[in-house]
């Protein structure tokens, strides 16, 4: 009984944690927020301030495109959203708007998995800022076999899919695949 209870707390914990971590963004996440290439997995917002009926919520498919009002369909997987702005921008201008105001945001980022010595491995919902600690913490903390030395990642955007080896402090980015392997000592 005791037990549980404790774990409602622990857990309670984890969660207003992970919450605190999500409202800091330093300056350095800012800026890859702005490289940031949207993928397969990503839910975006159109907004063309004005006129509600280009207003579209959509999450990514595998192909990378969007059904657009009036320009059809676009191939945005791999653009930033100043590309994607950019894209809508100069195709509603002229033709159909003469000074077309396009906001592009994302609603949410696609997942990043944790695998290997985690209490809860799993995708989770990726957030800016997001260490590889941080990660492990959504998984419930490491397991007592866990090394904290051999964490390797694999980059979502990476077509060769290379092992790299990071630290806990390793900034994430989503699609990513962490691996926590085990300690032998």
């Amino acid at each position: 009984m005791q037990r549980s209870a404790l774990r409602s707390v622990a857990r309670l914990l984890l969660v207003l944690v992970t919450v605190g971590l999500s409202v800091s963004v330093s300056a350095e996440d800012k800026a890859s927020q702005s490289d940031y290439r949207l993928g397969s997995g990503d839910k975006i917002l159109i907004n063309v301030y004005g006129e509600a009926d280009l207003t579209v919520d959509t999450q990514l498919g595998d192909s990378g495109l969007i059904n657009y009002p009036f320009l059809g369909e676009l191939k945005v997987a791999g653009l930033t959203i100043a590309e994607l702005e950019s894209l809508i921008h100069k195709g509603l201008l002229g033709d159909y708007l003469v000074s077309p105001n396009v906001h592009v945001s994302i609603l949410e980022y696609r997942p990043f998995f944790i695998h290997g010595e985690v209490e809860r491995p799993g995708g989770f919902p990726y957030q800016p800022g997001m260490t590889v600690s941080k990660a492990a913490a959504l998984a419930q903390g490491f397991t007592e076999r866990a090394s904290k030395t051999k964490i390797f990642v694999v980059r979502g955007d990476d077509a060769s899919q290379t092992k790299e080896k990071v630290e806990l402090s390793t900034l994430l980015r989503p699609g990513d695949v962490v691996t926590v392997e085990e300690s032998f000592f």
